[in-house]
């Protein structure tokens, strides 16, 4: 019974490190999409911005 509890353990404690390390994946995937969008935005707006004071 104690060599299953302790292997339960060690189990739980690999599946957390590795939603750990998905979640980071994510992260890092979003926090680079995010600013490939930002940049996009901020030319958009620039071109918007010049066009209305060009009128």
């Amino acid at each position: 019974m104690l060599k299953f509890i302790k292997r339960m353990r060690e189990t739980r404690a690999a599946t957390a490190i590795e939603y750990g390390l998905i979640a980071a994946l994510i992260a890092v995937a979003a926090i680079a999409a995010m600013q490939g969008l930002g940049n996009q935005l901020k030319k958009t707006f620039g071109n918007v911005s010049s066009n209305m004071k060009a009128s």
